[in-house]
């Protein structure tokens, strides 16, 4: 088992948004390339990377200082929900207005307008939930 954002953790969750139906493929449709981070609100810095291009996570782990286009904080308590169940569209904006959900950099709000990028966002909590923690 290991630990939520861990770079073990982070491999496996970057091979699950791959293998995700609906998130990297429809993000590879748009060109997305982007340095996305997760972590616990709080914290000086997050705990883990993805790097995406195309779409695909092509690496995965710990965060090391690299430039960030998305970092998403929340609770330690909060990531154990959705982690167990995923959030909706509803639930993450509940979230997201409540504070529960924290970007310290990207715009949750322009993101979450944009049909093309707010559905693989919600995909992306399906592919983490499938990560053995």
């Amino acid at each position: 088992m290991s630990e939520i954002f861990s770079p073990e953790w982070m491999e496996s969750f970057g091979n699950q948004w791959n293998a995700e139906a609906g998130l990297a493929d429809a993000l590879a449709e748009i060109d997305f390339d982007s340095n996305i981070a997760y972590g616990f609100a709080g914290d000086p810095a997050p705990k883990g990377v993805l790097v995406v291009e195309k779409g695909h996570v092509v690496r995965s782990g710990a965060y090391n200082g690299e430039p960030l286009n998305w970092d998403i904080r929340s609770t330690p308590e909060q990531w154990d929900k959705w982690l167990t169940k995923p959030p909706s569209m509803m639930t993450l904006g509940v979230s997201y207005t409540t504070g529960k959900l924290k970007f310290e950099t990207g715009d949750y709000a322009a993101m979450i307008k944009d049909p093309r990028m707010a559905g693989p966002f919600i995909k992306s909590f399906a592919a983490m939930s499938r990560v053995a923690a």
